[in-house]
């Protein structure tokens, strides 16, 4: 029991310190929702401008889903360049001498990299009551855990590749490779139904477009694939990713 209470204790600490550095970084939270805004806002208004309506929401409106989750997936994937610098500064290696596991020291940063990502998350949905997304307390609840689910996953995926990683230089060039595809093969910006054959393979084996599909259906009712079909997929690949990134700390 007393060990159980210490990997408690250590998972805790981590995150504190990563609220902490958050709290602190103010630049960092205005940083990261100016792209979503454009997003919604230029791209959306401009594109939209064009575009028909879908299914009886103006284009705006039917990203907006997919603009909330690419909020959560850039602040979560940029997210595991903190663990580079960390093992910089030697703060890294003084946690991993902690007498508590790799595991509860991997937990705690993968914590402490959701919430920070949900402090965009929870932005995004309060600028969605301003644009006439039909966002209903039951809706706003369900949206929040997806958004959730999704940041774990994310969030591991990031911290995987910057305990692989030694430069910050490196990480941001493997990021990119990983960021922007997810993204533009999610279904964020288009609709996953009737496309060409090439791109609907590459947007069905993204496992961020089941979470994309998840979010428009809960908050458009739009959605390609059974709301429970998206979640368990999410949340299988939120296992996989927490189980790489806790055999990727057991080895630095």
């Amino acid at each position: 029991m007393s060990e159980l209470i210490s990997e408690i204790e250590g998972i805790y600490a981590v995150w504190l310190r990563e609220a902490k550095i958050y709290v602190r970084e103010k630049e960092r939270l205005i940083s990261s929702v100016i792209s979503p805004l454009l997003w919604i806002f230029a791209f959306g208004a401009g594109v939209g401008s064009t575009v028909n309506v879908i299914s009886g929401y103006s284009y705006q409106v039917f990203i907006y889903p997919g603009i909330a989750v690419m909020a959560v997936l850039f602040t979560s994937l940029f997210y595991g360049v903190y663990i580079i610098w960390d093992r910089k500064l030697d703060f890294l290696k003084e946690v991993l001498v902690a007498p508590v596991s790799r595991a509860s020291v991997f937990a705690g940063k993968m914590l402490g990299g959701a919430t920070d990502a949900m402090m965009q998350g929870i932005f995004l949905l309060i600028i969605g009551l301003f644009i006439k997304v039909p966002l209903t307390p039951l809706v706003l609840i369900q949206a929040f855990l997806m958004l959730l689910l999704i940041s774990i996953a994310m969030v591991s995926i990031g911290l995987v590749i910057g305990a692989n990683l030694n430069s910050p230089e490196g990480f941001g060039l493997v990021i990119n490779f990983v960021m922007w595809p997810m993204f533009f093969f999610s279904g964020a910006l288009f609709p996953v139904g009737n496309l060409p054959s090439w791109l609907e393979k590459a947007t069905y084996v993204n496992p961020l477009t089941y979470g994309v599909d998840a979010m428009r259906g809960i908050i458009l009712g739009i959605n390609h694939f059974p709301i429970y079909y998206d979640a368990a997929i999410m949340f299988l690949f939120a296992l996989l990713a927490m189980g790489v990134g806790i055999l990727s700390f057991r080895r630095m």
